[in-house]
């Protein structure tokens, strides 16, 4: 077998997620390999991202927790690593209609940041909200470990305790962050719901002072001359119709959502984006070690029967983990999760059961 350099470390996805684990493997090991199967980072769904950092709103719960837990670590680290890619300029949450804004009401009482309502769009400005530009910020992470691209990994063995991808590279840990992509593992219990991402970028006469969320979210626009501004139209749920949206339909459908919060005026759409977005079953990410579907029910087959067993005792893939199912909140979630997911590898703390791969291989089991 023709084996390349012995890996630490190797991490298949060079999306914000990928990444993320790059910069934080990358400070404690210089033997990090990130592969992606495209020319370069972030050419997937995270380079499609508008990347915005924002609020959750609701009553109390544990997504909107880890959410908004995240979004200040996130916000703070990127101010620190990558400064000049941030801009903390604040959002305008404006809600869709009236149903919307007796919700939000509902929820005053629970909110964890502070806001101010905005007059001109009858919205709430949030001073947390900020945009980034994701395919630098992922380039910058990922800048420390070594990077092959235009790899497509197409298998991956277990040999003489490494793991062994496409027949010649070798890892002693190997992290999967191949969002909507999940064909390396059979496993049935993880399941990825691809969720559409689409981002334009205009210019545009009008000057925007700050993001603007709605049904889709505008962001603080940046002068190019006198005149001029550039912005990006982003939106998660909003699905092409052809991807080249060649008639222009799915273009002008977000323009119209926009032109909804705020009048753009001379509006140029400079450039498309689009990407499938890889979200779990219950919204919550996935980090951590892979259960091994098949052993743990050889060794404990009446976990059919709904009989409770410690998942300490499952079986699992040797040094094999999973970062995913991040959503339309990866810039979000990325840095926050995988400082979570890095010591959870190197020092062997546990992960939130909202978190690891157990909630979702039990759940499967009962099925």
């Amino acid at each position: 077998m023709q084996s390349f350099k012995k890996y630490d470390y190797v991490i298949v996805g060079g999306g914000i997620c990928g990444c993320s684990i790059a910069f934080e493997l990358s400070k404690i090991s210089s033997s990090v390999l990130l592969i992606d199967k495209l020319d370069n980072v972030s050419k997937g769904a995270s380079g499609a991202a508008g990347a915005f950092l924002s609020p959750l709103l609701g009553k109390p719960n544990k997504f909107k927790d880890l959410v908004n837990e995240a979004l200040i670590y996130s916000t703070n680290f990127y101010k620190q690593n990558t400064p000049e890619l941030i801009d903390n300029c604040g959002t305008v949450r404006v809600p869709k209609d009236r149903l919307d804004e007796d919700k939000f009401q509902s929820y005053i009482p629970f909110i964890d940041f502070h806001f101010e309502v905005d007059i001109k769009t009858k919205g709430y400005f949030f001073p947390i909200g900020s945009v980034v530009n994701s395919s630098e910020i992922c380039k910058i992470l990922s800048k420390n470990a070594e990077q092959l691209f235009n790899y497509d990994v197409v298998s991956i063995d277990f040999v003489d305790e490494c793991w062994v991808v496409n027949k010649e590279i070798l890892a002693k840990n190997l992290i999967l962050s191949t969002g909507a992509s999940i064909k390396l593992l059979d496993e049935a219990y993880i399941e990825i719901r691809s969720v559409w991402g689409q981002r334009i970028d205009i210019e545009t006469s009008t000057l925007i002072s700050t993001n603007y969320h709605k049904e889709c979210s505008i962001a603080h626009t940046t002068k190019i001359n006198d005149t001029t501004y550039k912005s990006s139209i982003g939106a998660t749920h909003h699905r092409f119709v052809d991807e080249k949206d060649t008639n222009n339909e799915d273009t002008l459908r977000l323009l119209k959502k926009a032109n909804d919060i705020l009048t753009l005026d001379n509006v140029k759409v400079t450039k498309l984006f689009g990407g499938a977005r890889a979200s779990s079953s219950d919204y919550f990410p996935m980090i951590g070690e892979i259960v091994d579907s098949k052993k743990t029910l050889e060794e404990f087959p009446y976990l059919k029967n709904g009989t409770n067993v410690n998942p300490q005792r499952f079986t699992r893939y040797k040094n094999l983990y999973i970062y995913n199912g991040v959503g339309g909140r990866g810039f979000v979630f990325a840095p926050y999760l995988a400082k979570i997911l890095v010591k959870h590898i190197v020092k062997e703390n546990n992960i939130d059961d909202t978190l690891s791969l157990d909630r979702l291989f039990k759940r499967w089991v009962k099925r």
